[in-house]
């Protein structure tokens, strides 16, 4: 008999992870606000609670408030089989891992945060990075489903935090490549040369890895249909800018030009819109 699954969290990304879990045979019992559509293999529940009770239960929700009103004040975290092990994939503010580590060493019950790195696409294709951090037992007795979603299981440490923070930074530096590639645009289409021919400089010469080659295309094609929306991209830099009291300059000028991308209403278009608001500020187009 397949080993249950409980999922909590059915967006683009938690669609994927949860479709390739039941993929490697996982029994998946699925929860999420509005009507999953397509189940592909999914078992719906009618209450997060019924999702709680297995023996590992994932949750891909979009932020603090969500889990706090999904999982805490609706008292479900609290109906959960003993022994469950909560994967938290979600990219939450180190305070709120605190506390759910807390609340989970309260109610004995395991907690492994595993935040990952990719896109919807990416995810689909079970090719995530997922950052592991937590106790190294529970870590190791889900493993294996985390092994099934992703490339790799990157072991952050024996804190949730540790995993937190990881993808926490990963994230602001992507931003900071995304605006890097704005500015050199705006340098270089100054001097009429084409973003085209000035990419495949920097990508085959300086610069390469999947980032630059994905947020380069974006800007070379002038196309940010959403893979992760500016809204969530200037959550994830609000989350940094609370993680540490130290002053990160570099931090505070992509958190302003989120802010101000997001105020333009580009709120709804993949993050990668910030370097369009950079270029059409700067060079007075559109």
């Amino acid at each position: 008999m397949a080993m249950q699954v409980g999922f909590v969290g059915l967006g683009a990304m938690g669609t994927a992870i949860a479709t390739n879990l039941v993929k490697a045979g996982y029994a998946v019992k699925a929860w999420n606000r509005s009507k999953i559509d397509e189940l592909n293999g999914l078992q719906q529940v009618a209450d997060p609670v019924d999702a709680l009770q297995t023996e590992v239960a994932f949750t891909m929700l979009s932020d603090d408030a969500a889990i706090r009103e999904v999982l805490l004040d609706s008292g479900a975290l609290s109906k959960a089989k003993a022994g469950l092990v909560h994967v938290v994939m979600s990219t939450i503010s180190i305070a709120f891992v605190h506390e759910l580590a807390h609340m989970h060493k309260q109610a004995g019950l395991g907690y492994v945060a595993a935040p990952v790195l990719g896109r919807p696409d990416v995810a689909a294709k079970g090719e995530l990075n997922v950052l592991a951090g937590g106790d190294a037992q529970k870590i190791e007795q889900v493993r294996p489903l985390l092994e099934a979603i992703g490339k790799k299981v990157w072991i952050m440490g024996d804190a949730p935090a540790q995993a937190n923070a990881a993808k926490i930074a990963a994230n602001m530096m992507i931003t900071m490549v995304i605006e890097s590639l704005a500015e050199a645009v705006v340098i270089t289409e100054s001097h009429h040369l084409e973003r085209a021919k000035f990419f495949d400089l920097i990508l085959n010469t300086l610069f390469s890895g999947r980032t630059y080659d994905s947020y380069s295309d974006h800007i070379r094609t002038d196309q940010y249909d959403p893979g992760f929306k500016a809204s969530l991209g200037l959550k994830d830099l609000g989350l940094a800018a609370l993680a540490t009291p130290k002053e990160l300059p570099m931090l505070n000028a992509v958190h302003s030009r989120m802010q101000e991308t997001v105020d333009a209403g580009l709120g709804g278009r993949d993050w990668s819109a910030m370097a369009s608001f950079t270029i059409r500020q700067a060079l007075g187009e559109g």
